[in-house]
């Protein structure tokens, strides 16, 4: 992500507008849950800011529009927390809840908005008394989960799913697994615990090899000998052994490459963090950073170097992860390549350079 100093004053003008306690200052959005792009961002934050000032007039159902259109479109800590603040004060408790538990699950440790945090915690947990809740667990990672036909995310879920008080049924779907689901009981205040355990469905092949495997089983040889219009059977070459060691190197090396990836992303996120607290100081205090005077020259500087560490950082965390995913497919393709009796090797190589990455095939067949 490219930032400036005047980008910045952009993005986290919103904080400078109204002068309300409950109010926090934009936020950069999480990763697990980017904007699509810059334009979205742009639309989030008009949004953002109008439904700021709505919320200073006290004109909660029209600020509860357009904060909701901002966490649409750039679902951040910030908007989280006005929009749990919002939708608190229309008794609004189970959504106040959500909002709220998400934006105290993703506090930013700068002390520009610590003082906000014991509203925040105090206004949960007065949403929280007043609804039920669910912690769902799958067995498998990825399944989607459904609460009443709504789909509420896929597992592992971050964080308990907020309910009214009574039944609900729980869903949990994946591809290639039969579908579970079950009816539970949730108690205002409370938290149940649900537990879905997925069971692979047979394929069709699966099943008919299965049937096939029976009939033989009564009707096949008889007295000892051969089958009926089958001749006896020869000896049987065992197949060739496949080299796994190559399987498991380039799997390291995926698994290394996607820690850096997440390493570097981390690192991104703690210098764009820095770069936006030291904006929102410049802006507070009257200044600005495109001709700064003498006295601000220093902070402006620190600034734009963290906004340029955090753009470095990043673009080191995406070639991270495309080497990850090249080695994994590399490690993939090799498992998968059926094994030739010719003695010609067959190597499956990544390359990685600037403008991209593949994977280089190289043997004879």
């Amino acid at each position: 992500m490219m930032m400036n100093c005047r980008s910045l004053a952009v993005l986290f003008s919103a904080a400078t507008l109204i002068a309300v306690p409950e109010i926090a200052a934009a936020q950069t959005a999480t990763p697990q849950a980017a904007p699509a792009n810059a334009d979205a961002v742009t639309r989030a934050d008009e949004s953002y800011r109008r439904g700021l000032r709505l919320y200073s007039d006290k004109k909660y159902v029209e600020a509860e529009a357009e904060l909701q259109s901002a966490w649409e479109l750039n679902p951040t800590f910030d908007v989280a927390y006005n929009l749990g603040n919002t939708k608190y004060q229309l008794k609004k408790y189970r959504e106040a809840a959500e909002h709220l538990s998400f934006a105290l699950r993703n506090w930013p440790l700068v002390k520009t908005v610590a003082k906000l945090k014991p509203t925040a915690e105090q206004r949960f947990a007065e949403s929280r008394a007043q609804v039920g809740a669910l912690r769902v667990t799958v067995s498998v990672a990825g399944a989607e989960v459904l609460v009443d036909g709504k789909a509420v995310g896929r597992a592992p879920l971050e964080g308990e799913v907020f309910v009214e008080p009574g039944e609900h049924r729980v869903e949990a779907r994946l591809e290639g697994y039969a579908p579970l689901s079950q009816t539970v009981k949730s108690a205002k205040g409370e938290t149940a615990d649900v537990g879905m355990a997925l069971v692979p469905e047979k394929s069709e092949a699966q099943a008919a090899g299965a049937k096939t495997e029976g009939g033989m089983g009564a009707a096949g040889v008889g007295a000892g000998g051969p089958v009926m219009g089958q001749p006896p059977a020869g000896p049987v070459e065992p197949p060739p052994k496949k080299n796994w060691v190559p399987v498991i190197a380039l799997g390291a090396a995926s698994a290394v490459g996607l820690g850096v990836g997440i390493g570097m992303t981390v690192a991104s996120n703690n210098a764009s963090g820095d770069a936006h607290t030291q904006s929102t100081a410049i802006i507070e205090a009257g200044a600005q950073c495109v001709r700064p005077e003498a006295s601000w020259v220093g902070p402006c500087e620190k600034v734009r170097s963290d906004a340029s560490r955090a753009d470095t950082l990043g673009n080191v965390a995406r070639v991270a992860y495309i080497a990850s995913g090249v080695l994994a497919i590399g490690a993939v393709t090799y498992a998968l390549w059926p094994k030739s009796k010719r003695t010609e090797p067959v190597l499956a190589l990544p390359v990685v350079h600037s403008s991209g990455a593949g994977l280089a095939v190289m043997g004879a067949w």
